[in-house]
């Protein structure tokens, strides 16, 4: 299966096959435990899981748009930084 019709790289197509998980995740989530009970966070903000999935997906993407503009490549570090913020979201916020 070529990925060039699209200019696409593996990665780019992991990332993308990555979000399809996150909401077909949540989507199961939703349809085993409707409504999602929203909660108060530290910042005091009512969120639902939808909106701390979408927290945590536009922090990292900042996180790795930062790390590739001070340091460049490999992004192992910003991998690993995104997934203890998106922990610490789902956690507290």
């Amino acid at each position: 299966m070529g990925l060039s019709w699209m200019a696409w790289t593996w990665p780019t197509a992991a990332f993308f096959g990555f979000i399809l998980i996150c909401l077909a995740t949540m989507a199961v989530l939703e349809f085993r435990h409707p409504g999602g009970a929203p909660r108060q966070g530290v910042l005091g903000l009512d969120t639902t899981r939808g909106d701390r999935l979408f927290i945590t997906l536009l922090g990292s993407a900042f996180i790795f748009l930062a790390w590739l503009g001070l340091f460049g490549t490999p992004l192992w570090a910003p991998l690993i930084i995104c997934l203890v913020y998106g922990g610490l979201v789902f956690r507290y916020v």
